[in-house]
């Protein structure tokens, strides 16, 4: 068996962030290879004894040692600093104890622990970095530029980037952004690009299923997920509504948890009926079926300078299930992959003569007999599950020392 992994992720394996986006692909990399997982999980989720049971099971049944501590939210600096020194004691004690040679960081508090342990040991530190996080803070309006929070966090992720051995990131876009950084200049660490992937095998092209009271179908455009924080859900709901101008057999179906009143306030802003229109909740088992009944797919996300590390979970699964996209410019490498692909239109600007071409665009792709096939061969290409395991495989393979 070759050398062991620690991998620390600040998110819970009990949420479904982590279950998607860690046990999906450690699952797979313990064939093979000792993992070993500290998460923090949260105390709501640590008190569903079932599910608590179950992950744990699942973990063990693949092979990985799973390390819970638990999350400390309050007061947040005091509370993060805790959980951090926890952290590190604990996964210098796994590192020493097991003789772990790789230390895998998911994203940048983790980063902290981990970079704290290949100076203390010299274990090899693979910087998962998820996306420009302190950009996002700022871009999602937590944090101001010019604050305290956002200069310490640059701080910590400049230490990252010149101390990894290894930087993982979503998309290229961030990459060509990292290499313009001034004190990466004749230094930039190796960079593997591994996009957020989708598991292929669940979202995949379903059924066509009709949609009416009489199993009339009509176009059918789909919409999944939040409408808040990222996303410009008014100038989805205006493209709808532009939609309805040149068919009005169109009919808008949402999948959405948690916003169904701010969603049925802006489609009303935009003038959008209710008769078109089918809001309903679904859990992520339940989305693939439903992505059965769309022709193609809307979302647009605020393209500020944090999300040019951004790859969309809902783009993988929307091109997996066979579905075209309209989405915009401005977003990791999303309207590179949406265009060069030929499985959707990437929007420059939101005015009603660029909306109105892309949708003229959208449905001439719909159209044709290929691009179901072409969407699904994009998925494979960009964003399979298998193609993102192979890729973490070979880092470690690289960082692993020689027999």
């Amino acid at each position: 068996m070759t050398p062991g992994v620690l991998y620390i992720s600040y998110d819970g394996m009990l949420e479904p962030l982590g279950q998607s986006q860690v046990l999906a692909y450690l699952k797979r990399l313990a064939a093979g290879r000792r993992i070993h997982l500290i998460s923090f999980e949260k105390a709501a989720d640590w008190a569903q004894v079932a599910e608590r049971e179950r992950v744990a099971a699942d973990m063990a049944g693949a092979g990985i040692v799973w390390h819970p501590l638990r999350y400390h939210k309050r007061p947040s600096a005091l509370a993060t600093a805790w959980d951090i020194a926890q952290g590190t004691a604990v996964g210098l004690w796994l590192v020493l104890r097991h003789r772990l040679r790789i230390v895998h960081a998911r994203s940048y508090v983790a980063s902290v622990m981990a970079l704290a342990l290949k100076r203390l040991v010299g274990a090899k530190y693979v910087f998962d970095m998820r996306g420009f996080w302190a950009d996002e803070r700022v871009d999602g309006g937590l944090w101001p530029r010019e604050g305290r929070m956002f200069r310490a966090a640059k701080g910590f992720e400049r230490r990252f980037l010149l101390g990894a051995d290894h930087v993982v990131s979503l998309t290229h876009a961030a990459v060509r952004e990292m290499q313009c950084f001034d004190y990466l200049q004749g230094c930039m660490p190796p960079v593997t690009v591994i996009p957020t992937c989708a598991d292929l095998a669940r979202f995949a092209p379903q059924p066509r299923e009709s949609m009416g009271v009489e199993g009339a179908r009509g176009f059918v455009l789909g919409y999944v997920g939040s409408a808040g924080t990222w996303y410009l859900f008014d100038e989805v709901a205006a493209c709808f509504a532009q939609l309805l101008r040149v068919r009005p057999d169109a009919r808008f179906l949402i999948v959405n948890r948690g916003e169904h009143a701010y969603i049925r306030d802006r489609l009303a802003a935009a003038g959008v009926p209710d008769s078109a229109v089918e809001l309903t909740s679904a859990t992520h088992a339940e989305v693939p079926r439903l992505m059965g009944r769309m022709d193609a797919g809307v979302f647009f996300i605020k393209p500020v300078f944090s999300k040019q590390a951004s790859a969309p979970t809902k783009l993988a699964e929307f091109l997996g299930c066979g579905i075209p996209c309209l989405g915009n410019a401005g977003v990791g490498d999303m309207a590179q992959v949406l265009e060069s692909e030929q499985v959707g239109v990437a929007l420059k600007a939101f005015d009603a003569a660029s909306v109105a071409a892309g949708l003229a665009q959208l449905l001439a792709l719909v159209a044709e007999p290929g691009t179901r096939a072409r969407c699904v061969a994009a998925a494979q290409k960009h964003f399979s599950l298998d193609e993102g395991v192979r890729r973490y495989a070979g880092i470690y393979a690289q960082l692993e020392p020689s027999a």
